[in-house]
């Protein structure tokens, strides 16, 4: 199966639900107009769009109705180009400095995924011929240790961990300093889960990149957030709170193969500017791709039953 086509899959929840309500709407009306317009504005927010794009795409939809009628008007594709152009960004791709190791920490709350999205980042890295490290930062869970080792065993990558219950940054620390050593490309750091609300574990966080700062200036490079689609908007206040504490560089999206939500990728990358870099779909090696904007709207959007109005 091509990526495209895993995508597709991916979104089929996201995309079954939503192409079918603008399906019902634009033949039931000919008339894009008033109610129509309402309902479509409906099915877009329903799909986790946010609000600031869904009237981008409506808007978009009543010009090209106004000027041209219903003949030859295609509702999907309109919205998937306005997307389209949203998401697209110059910043999309995994940051790499000119010369030496690359910190990336990998941020979020509680059961997004972040243990085994480090260990499968580590393993897109692998694959472009490069060396990453990951660094288990989550001392405060067990499991979490143990987890990242047996990606490491799995993957054929290396670990650097410590005690449980060990400073998070002391870990970190060492992990730097076994990187830089070994000459590795990269660093992924899996830090603990936490909840955005809670002031105390946020500075931890922010403590834990000072002490990488101090240690290699500039680090972390990236600063990468793991949220879970099935939340909804839910990650939309998760992504805001996070960004105060520390300036966040990317978004990573897993379990989208699960949700009827995935156009929160969407409205979280407009109203924050953050750029979404990775998608996630299952629990494989593989299952983390980079993302594609284009290709994101093209399968949130497509449907070979409808191609005119």
């Amino acid at each position: 199966m091509g990526l495209f086509d895993r995508l597709k899959s991916g979104l089929q929840r996201t995309q079954s639900k939503l192409v079918h309500e603008i399906r019902r709407i634009v033949t039931r009306s000919p008339k894009l107009a008033g109610n129509s317009l309402e309902e479509l504005e409906a099915a877009l927010i329903g799909a986790d769009l946010g609000m600031a794009m869904t009237q981008q795409i409506v808007a978009a939809v009543a010009k090209a109705y106004e000027s041209q009628g219903s003949a030859g008007l295609d509702v999907l594709e309109i919205a998937s180009q306005e997307v389209t152009e949203n998401l697209l960004t110059d910043a999309a791709s995994l940051r790499k400095v000119a010369s030496g190791l690359t910190v990336v920490s990998i941020v979020g709350v509680n059961g997004t995924g972040k243990t085994t999205t480090a260990a499968k980042l580590g393993r897109l890295i692998q694959l472009r011929g490069e060396i990453a490290f990951l660094a288990a930062c989550d001392t405060f869970r067990a499991a979490a240790i143990e987890q990242l080792k047996l990606w490491g065993e799995r993957l054929k990558l290396s670990v650097v961990s410590g005690a449980y219950g060990a400073d998070p940054s002391s870990v970190a620390h060492d992990a730097v300093s076994a990187a830089i050593a070994r000459k590795a490309d990269y660093l992924l750091v899996d830090t603990a889960g936490r909840l955005h609300t809670k002031q105390n574990l946020m500075q931890e966080l922010q403590k834990l990149h000072r002490v990488i700062g101090k240690q290699l200036p500039g680090a972390p490079h990236e600063t990468l957030l793991v949220l879970d689609a099935t939340t909804g908007m839910n990650a939309l206040n998760q992504a805001r709170e996070f960004n105060k504490a520390v300036p966040l560089t990317g978004l990573i999206i897993t379990k989208l193969d699960g949700t009827s939500k995935g156009g929160m990728v969407i409205a979280i990358q407009k109203e924050l500017g953050v750029p979404v870099k990775f998608i996630g779909f299952g629990e494989q090696p593989d299952d983390l791709q980079p993302f594609d904007a284009k290709e994101f709207a093209s399968a949130l959007f497509s449907d070979p039953e409808l191609k005119t109005v």
